[in-house]
């Protein structure tokens, strides 16, 4: 059991399934959650250079079934270590960082207890200090640490406060909007004049309707799923989700609001959706966020994902700005836009298509609920001129048709099995009339089609997670997936351990 640790690692963060389900077996139970527990004290410890009875730790969790007896546990075992724990209960991702760097807190590290938008089940641990989030290496060495730990050497004399700093929080975001709109008609409830209804999944983001928008006077009613309820009952708090996106649609028809916020199980990510019930996510999002940014440090390079649009990259370029497109994986992209500045590239926005948006003013930290105040400021100001939100991207390229595939490998390396299989692929390609790689791509292979041969792009790559090969096809016609998939059907099927029956139109 102990050996299998290691399995719970997913990149930068913990997950595992945390409760009998009938469908996958328990493997984040309350034993290994002490183990991470002392783990996280002794590379804190070691980060810090500060010794285990002064160190303090915030401790907060999303609306998952598990959270309460996880976040306990954690509580009592950094207690135990002679921590100073502040139990912030029901929070977001984003303000567990905060509390790092908040005045009256200043912890030393925080943890946060959640899995994302995954099935009810599942939970997780992300960890902060007020560098930001761990890295994969740091939680190799929390584990690491976790599995060398015996846990004998137990003080008892931390303590546990109870905070609720989600209030904290969101006194930050209610300044931030009321400074950036500034108004001179109403500087207390610069929202007066809207409608602005918040899909919150059942999850942490139910706060934002009460402690922001009705503070700042927006009308809320029509919000949906905002209680927080672990089973997740009504539909994944997901902003990428088709079934999300379009229940906050019909709601936001339905209630005449002026903007829909969908956000995901603990905030780190969120998507909009306009008064005429347009969808505002993924490659639109990143439009959107993108002209608002530029238009505020002019010339910024904006690093996203890899399975960015060809029409966005156009559209960055069009406002002035330089598009760099990297691998998935929103930290491998946040971690790229710190690393360009640290070159002297300036780069204020970091965002994948997933919905986390990381902005160097707040962090570099993917926060949901700061790219929604950053849009409410701007829809705010554009009212003043009698525009909308949307008109922001009226410029921005639409492919016609967008498909993704996910091809399980049956081998027992599929790392290796995968790699090949890209390598001979960029071979194919070259073969191919019309077909052209791409300049610097960071992972797989990214091909352009000429007009004639598909009339747009596909990206092969390897999985971060899963023995999973993911194929993303756009084309602005069309045929043009249709002709790409044939050439693409005729170059797998040689490949006898990649599973492509889901390979259809």
């Amino acid at each position: 059991m102990r050996g299998k640790l290691y399995e719970l690692q997913n990149g930068t963060d913990i997950r595992g399934v945390a409760i009998e389900n009938g469908k996958r077996d328990v493997n984040l139970n309350l034993e290994r959650v002490k183990m991470i527990t002392r783990g996280f004290v002794a590379w804190l410890e070691n980060k810090k250079d500060v010794e285990r009875g002064k160190l303090k730790v915030a401790v907060g969790m999303d609306s998952r079934l598990s959270g309460p007896q996880i976040k306990d546990t954690i509580s009592r075992e950094l207690s135990k270590l002679g921590c100073t724990v502040y139990d912030c209960k029901l929070c977001t991702t984003p303000a567990m960082f905060m509390t790092t760097v908040y005045p009256t807190c200043r912890c030393h590290g925080s943890i946060m207890i959640t899995a994302s938008h995954l099935p009810y089940y599942y939970n997780g641990l992300k960890f902060f200090t007020d560098e930001g989030g761990c890295e994969k290496e740091d939680i190799e060495y929390i584990l690491t640490e976790a599995l060398r730990d015996n846990g004998e050497a137990i003080s008892c004399n931390g303590r546990v406060l109870k905070v609720d700093f989600i209030d904290k929080y969101s006194e930050l975001l209610v300044k931030e909007i009321r400074e950036g709109i500034n108004s001179k008609v109403d500087y207390e409830k610069p929202l007066s004049r809207f409608k602005i209804i918040v899909d919150a999944g059942n999850g942490a983001g139910g706060f934002f309707t009460d402690k922001v928008l009705e503070p700042l006077g927006a009308k809320t009613d029509g919000s949906q799923f905002i209680d927080p309820d672990g089973n997740f009952p009504n539909h994944i708090p997901n902003p990428e989700a088709k079934e999300a996106m379009d229940s906050m649609k019909n709601a936001v028809i339905k209630n005449k609001a002026d903007m829909g916020i969908v956000f995901d199980a603990d905030v780190d990510r969120a998507a909009i959706v306009d008064d005429s019930g347009r969808s505002i996510n993924r490659n639109a999002l990143i439009a959107l966020i993108s002209s608002i940014v530029l238009e505020e440090h002019p010339g910024t390079t904006v690093v996203t994902d890899s399975v960015t649009s060809r029409g966005l990259g156009e559209f960055i370029q069009n406002l002035g700005g330089k598009h760099f497109r990297f691998k998935r994986g929103y930290r491998n992209v946040i971690d790229q836009g710190i690393k360009l500045n640290n070159e002297g590239q300036q780069c204020f926005l970091a965002i994948e298509t997933s919905g986390h948006v990381a902005l160097r003013e707040n962090y570099f930290l993917d926060d949901g609920a700061y790219l929604i105040a950053k849009i409410l400021v701007k829809m705010a100001k554009l009212k003043e001129l009698g525009k909308n939100i949307k008109d922001l991207i009226v410029n921005l390229k639409i492919p016609l048709k967008s498909l993704e595939f996910r091809f399980s490998i049956l081998k027992e390396n599929p790392g290796e099995y995968g790699s090949r299989i890209i390598e001979e692929l960029k071979e194919y390609t070259e073969k191919v009339n019309g077909w052209k790689e791409a300049n610097n791509d960071y992972e797989g292979i990214r091909v352009e089609c000429d007009r004639k041969n598909g009339d747009g792009w596909f990206l092969l790559r390897l999985s971060l997670h899963e023995p999973v090969m993911c194929l993303n096809i756009e084309s602005d016609t069309e045929t043009g997936p249709e002709i790409i998939m044939r050439r693409l059907r005729t170059f797998f099927t040689k490949y006898r351990d990649l599973d492509i029956n889901s390979f259809n139109l």
